[in-house]
């Protein structure tokens, strides 16, 4: 019997976010809006969603003995999150520059911090968490390395759900670990490298498919996403909202996508429940402030 839904490993940054007009161009200065602290970093979203969700969710993280930190905490242990797995201290709490512009889309920069820190040795030191966890999902805000860890101590029949954001080649034992794989057009390009072939999210599938994950999943952004098996390739329709700030609406939709596959749903079933997740969470301002309830998706 598992003790969680959920375990992510991943990254806690707190981000800064501006509003602006338009994101500057080299050596341009633009004004913005009034600086806002929100809570953020793609593991500690991906938690946080997951929780709201309903799912029993832990995280393994790193944070500083700071703010920053002490606010990240605060967030997770409000919306449900298990924090025994978040270690403190080696550097300050990452950080995330994000400008925001009036349709909603986002540039960010990351300053790693503490998530620099999170290493293998931290994930054999919480196997415990590990085979504890029906489903476990990372990112690669931590160090590659740390994510190889997390694959070589899964539970026996537990799944693992990769984002590889940012995203990097990535060694042949994590891409056979992923079902699945979820990627963005920028990210399959990244990881497909010389081998991509053909413009269309199902020829950027086929060649993921190739490297040898189990599954993948391509979002869309305002398109919906695409779900890719050996055997079969499905659109997943995309739900219409009016966007205010996309930040951390892909982490949105990985936490519900993994969840779903971890209370026994389909892949498709699972990827259309969390388009429904990611298209609230664009409705709303800053990551895990933007988390809809599962009421609130179910009423979507």
């Amino acid at each position: 019997m598992y003790d969680y839904d959920l375990l992510v490993v991943g990254s806690a940054n707190a981000d800064l976010v501006v509003g602006v007009e338009r994101r500057p161009g080299p050596g341009e200065t633009v004004l913005g809006s009034d600086l806002a602290v929100h809570p953020g970093g793609k593991g500690a979203n991906q938690a946080v969603a997951a929780a709201r969700l309903g799912a029993r969710t832990a995280l393994l993280a790193r944070v500083g003995d700071d703010a920053h930190g002490r606010m990240l905490l605060d967030s997770l242990r409000a919306a449900g999150v298990d924090t025994a797995g978040v270690l403190t201290g080696g550097a300050p709490t990452g950080v995330a520059l994000i400008t925001v512009d009036p349709s909603g889309d986002n540039s960010i920069v990351v300053s790693p911090g503490a998530n620099a820190r999170l290493t293998p040795q931290d994930v054999k030191a919480a196997a415990g968490l590990l085979r504890a966890s029906r489903v476990v999902s990372a990112q690669l805000e931590v160090p590659l390395e740390t994510v190889v860890e997390v694959v070589r101590g899964l539970a026996p029949g537990g799944r693992f759900v990769l984002n590889p954001s940012p995203p990097r080649l990535l060694p042949d034992e994590v891409v056979a670990a992923c079902d699945p794989l979820i990627v963005n057009e920028h990210e399959a390009k990244v990881i497909l490298g010389d081998t991509v072939t053909g413009e269309t999210p199902e020829d950027w599938a086929r060649g993921l498919l190739a490297r040898g994950p189990r599954s993948v999943v391509v979002t869309l952004g305002g398109e919906g996403a695409l779900v890719a098996t050996r055997e079969a390739t499905t659109r997943i329709a995309p739900v219409t909202v009016y966007a205010v700030d996309t930040t951390g609406a892909g982490d949105a939709f990985t936490a519900a996508l993994a969840y779903g596959l971890g209370a026994g749903a389909g892949l498709e079933a699972a990827a259309t429940y969390a388009a429904r997740v990611g298209a609230l969470a664009v409705t709303r301002r800053g990551a895990q402030d933007s988390y809809p309830t599962a009421e609130e998706v179910d009423a979507l």
